[in-house]
């Protein structure tokens, strides 16, 4: 749990705060306006949006790891690479996808030592499994590198992914709408209420199902590209 928690803690150098995933686009073209217009969108895209195939890649990855399959999280990252809408939501995967493999080589050598129960012995060592993957690596795929090394429980890992992303984007909507503090975390603790739904149902997912429904997302994505001024990176 302790594990779970560094790999999902907003202070984790990754640079997920400097992304907004075409929300800033949104609320310039202000169809997000308020926390319930934030609110309807986070629950659309955990129910039919890209971010359920992020997390069951994830999950496929911690698995594949897990089990010495190293050409199936080989293919399952050229899957997900292929699978993004547009250019800025590819680099921004690949970006904290490497911020995070570089941390995860940092402290390999201080996990190596924590204690069994913490850590489990897999077939291959990280570097190995890092080379074996290639660059360049998407974030759900370092995730579960991580889920797989730290010896992470699969469906509290899927449950943290998606904590960690809804997360993330109140962040980015208390900046722009903008919200209070306080109405962000309300707003969090409603969407919470869906998360174990949203997890129960990715863990049934099979490969054949992994379609999404997001051309919302990638429109704004791809407004945000071009987008005159603007707060959060590109």
């Amino acid at each position: 749990m302790l594990n779970l928690l560094q790999l999902t803690s907003p202070a984790l150098p990754l640079g997920a705060y400097s992304y907004s995933e075409g929300l800033e686009a949104l609320v310039e073209q202000q169809i997000i306006q308020t926390d319930l217009d934030l609110e309807h969108w986070l629950i659309q895209e955990l129910t039919y949006g890209t971010i359920r195939l992020e997390a069951a890649v994830m999950l496929r990855i911690l698995n594949s790891i897990k089990d010495g399959h190293l050409a199936q999280a080989t293919h399952w990252n050229s899957w997900l690479s292929a699978s993004r809408d547009t250019s800025e939501l590819r680099q921004q995967s690949w970006q904290m996808g490497g911020s995070l493999i570089r941390l995860l080589l940092e402290l390999d050598p201080i996990k190596s030592v924590d204690s069994p129960s913490n850590l489990v012995d897999l077939r291959v060592d990280l570097k190995t499994c890092i080379a074996a993957i290639g660059k360049p690596c998407n974030y759900a795929v370092a995730f579960g590198i991580a889920g797989a090394y730290w010896n992470i429980n699969p469906e509290f890992a899927v449950l943290g992914y998606l904590q960690s992303w809804v997360s993330n984007l109140i962040g980015a909507g208390v900046k722009l709408i903008p919200l209070g503090q306080t109405a962000g975390q309300k707003l969090l603790s409603k969407i919470q209420f869906i998360l174990p739904e949203a997890m129960a149902h990715i863990l049934t997912l099979e490969d054949e199902d992994l379609v999404s429904c997001s051309w919302g997302l990638g429109l704004a994505s791809m407004a945000h590209e071009t987008q005159y001024s603007r707060l959060f990176r590109s």
